[in-house]
């Protein structure tokens, strides 16, 4: 079994970060170097929290090799081993041969930093480009990145300037290289406890609130009414941008020098939007070089960024709407059939995806009737306890993982009591549990907050490249600092515990904090306590309250703003409901009448043919002698309207009025 399950680990990490791609990204329409950097940056977050529990449970196995074959004074090394244990260490199912997990942890990890400093930024910068070109999309993004890029560098070599005049530092390359991490990973703590202190009372509270229907309607509500609100200005921006793209197209002709640019423009366009100026196009006038009207490659460039924001930024909004349409209209079901006698879940529109087989096999109308009404309420309030129980032992951890003697931090008392028995199934457990739920309480914020319209990850692949883009950065910057907070908790940290044993794998690659011992020993230790402030104001919803005091409506039940946009979420939801049950009377309808009177339509279908073919050869025959017959008199019809249009007068439509008679005119001269 060695290394076999860092081996399966990597694989399940691989497939997990590439589920969740296709569900947020869209495979299909979006840049493969999209795609790949997204994923890359993923898989590699990902799968430093699934491998560092195995580097834990290898670290104890080694820690144990060390203290049964030295002395009680004997240290090896650098390290101080401890006494002797007459217990045998047993090597862990999961064990890591020694020299892979530095490698790994290295390559992981540089590789995350180099996506996240260097080519996520500027990925970024050319996937919102309007640029035409390989290189035109290159320039506009290295001059956006200029200043970006230049930061870094001034307070690099301002650093390196420093250090090189002053002589009571004497840094190595080593030195500089910790240096460079820890403040990457100051910069990743300072995020990491703000989306943290966010995620340990939101999600159990979301969680409970989840089992009360009514709550989630009233909200489900709300939400349709913001929808339409941006679904209407989504529309309204869309129809000003195609309408600037039309006056573009029908300026700039065929031969123009930059038509090529107008067409590339026009292929981001929807496909109606392309027909209706296709039609309106009369590529056959040339230009006039003489005119000055024509816009320049800068504004065409600034254009095709607009049509590619608009384009997306609509087809999300559709793509969204249809979504809550359907959870409101089945969160509407539930509560109509929790009063239901018969127990059977009824809906009141079919589903519009096709449906699986099995699936509905098992999970009959009875089954999601008791699962829906009965059960799923009490799982989700039992789960929302467990999942605020966890959230009360990480901050109390967050505010004594520090102390040593005692130890007051759970996490720490939980490992140290499985290391003395060497339980490394139980020891991989509580680590993969604890980083998990840390984690998840990270990275689902990254997935719910939304920066205006510039950052939103939106799930049925309708997130575009920049957000996709943005959350790879956030997550390389947030992972490293969210896992050295994990091994602080559990003072698998010697800069935590202040033992001189063997560290994990992964702390060695970040080097010895000790080189800024004011970032050690005062920010590391102290600056997580913050997450009780933040716990506290997103208990009180203070953040809630203060962006619907500047005028971003925010879901409040004692607002009389969000009363407001209930109503108007009820009434919309109203409307769409009676327009789909529209929709379905009709196909059944004519569902019916096809039942009923397709047999009969096609019998009477095939008796016409039958006797069509038996009577061709007399209605030729009948054809041409009625053409003989009838072609004189037409001619005849046809020549006298021709005379009476010829000797019909012209209308004169420069008389004074009316009533004027151009004849009488004709006679007075």
């Amino acid at each position: 079994m060695s290394g076999a399950a860092l081996g399966l680990e990597i694989v399940f990490v691989f497939f997990l970060a590439l589920f969740l791609l296709h569900r947020y990204g869209d495979f299909k329409k979006q840049h493969r170097l999209v795609i790949i950097a997204t994923l890359l940056a993923w898989y590699l977050c990902f799968l430093i929290v699934f491998i560092l529990p195995l580097d834990v449970s290898t670290t104890i196995y080694n820690r144990c090799k060390l203290a049964v074959n030295s002395s009680p004074a004997e240290s090896n090394g650098s390290y101080v081993t401890l006494a002797p244990s007459k217990q045998k260490c047993f090597k862990p199912w999961s064990y890591i041969p020694n020299g892979i997990m530095p490698i790994f942890w290295r390559v992981v990890y540089w590789t995350s930093q180099f996506l996240t400093w260097i080519l996520l930024p500027f990925m970024q910068s050319y996937a919102r480009s309007g640029g035409f070109s390989i290189t035109g999309k290159i320039k506009t993004a290295l001059i956006e990145n200029a200043i970006y890029y230049g930061t870094y560098l001034l307070i690099f070599g301002a650093f390196l300037i420093y250090v090189a005049v002053n002589p009571n530092f004497n840094l190595q390359w080593n030195q500089l290289q910790t240096i460079g991490i820890a403040a990457a990973n100051t910069w990743g703590l300072f995020l990491l406890v703000l989306l943290l202190g966010y995620g340990l009372v939101e999600i159990p509270r979301s969680h409970w609130n989840g089992a009360k229907r009514g709550y989630l309607l009233m909200k489900t509500y709300f939400k349709a009414a913001k929808l339409m609100t941006e679904k209407a200005d989504a529309e309204e921006n869309l129809e000003d941008i195609m309408e600037e793209v039309r006056k573009v197209s029908e300026s700039i002709k065929y031969n123009h020098p930059l038509r090529k640019c107008v067409d590339t423009i026009l292929k981001k366009c929807p496909t109606e939007y392309q027909e209706r100026m296709g039609r309106n196009m009369d590529d056959y006038e040339d230009f006039d070089e003489r005119q000055n009207s024509y816009p320049s490659e800068k504004s065409l460039v600034k254009l095709h960024k607009q049509v590619i924001y608009s384009v997306q930024r609509h087809r999300r909004t559709q793509v969204q709407w249809q979504i809550l349409l359907e959870q409101a209209f089945y969160l509407e079901d539930v509560a109509k059939n929790e009063t239901s006698a018969t127990r059977q879940f009824v809906h009141t529109f079919h589903s519009q995806e096709p449906e699986n087989k099995i699936i509905r096999y098992f999970y009959t109308p009875s089954v999601e009737w008791y699962w829906e009404c009965l059960l799923r309420p009490w799982f989700y309030r039992a789960l929302a306890v467990v999942l605020a129980t966890f959230s009360v032992i990480v901050v109390w951890s967050e505010c004594t993982f520090f102390s040593t003697k005692p130890v007051l931090s759970l996490f720490a008392v939980f490992i140290q009591l499985a290391e003395k028995t060497y339980n490394y199934i139980y020891i991989e457990m509580a680590c993969f549990l604890t980083i998990f739920f840390l984690s998840i309480c990270v990275y689902s914020t990254v997935f719910r907050i939304r920066v205006f319209n510039y950052y939103y990850l939106a799930s049925h692949h309708q997130t575009d490249a920049y957000s996709l883009l943005f959350s790879g950065m956030l997550f390389c910057r947030l992972t490293p600092p969210l896992c050295l907070n994990f091994l602080g908790l559990t003072h698998m940290d010697a800069t935590i515990s202040h033992k001189n044993t063997q560290p994990t794998a992964y702390t060695s690659i970040m080097g010895s904090m000790r080189v800024l011992s004011f970032i050690a020993d005062g920010f590391y230790i102290y600056y997580p306590m913050l997450v009780v402030i933040l716990c506290i104001a997103t208990y009180f919803s203070l953040g809630t309250r203060c962006l619907n005091l500047l005028g971003f409506q925010q879901f409040m039940g004692d607002s009389e703003m969000t009363s407001d946009l209930i109503d108007e979420g009820k009434e919309l939801i109203r409307r769409e409901k009676r327009k789909r049950q529209r929709q379905e009377e009709g196909e059944n309808r004519r569902r019916e009448w096809k039942e009923r009177y397709g047999n009969r339509d096609d019998s009477t279908r095939n008796r016409v043919v039958h006797t069509d073919q038996k009577e061709s050869s007399f209605s030729e025959t009948n054809t041409n002698r009625s053409l003989s017959k009838y072609t004189r008199s037409n001619g005849r019809t046809e020549r006298d309207r021709i005379e009476l249009l010829q000797d019909a007068e012209p209308l004169d439509f420069n008389a004074d009025s009316i009533n004027d008679d151009p004849l009488e005119a004709d006679s007075g001269r």
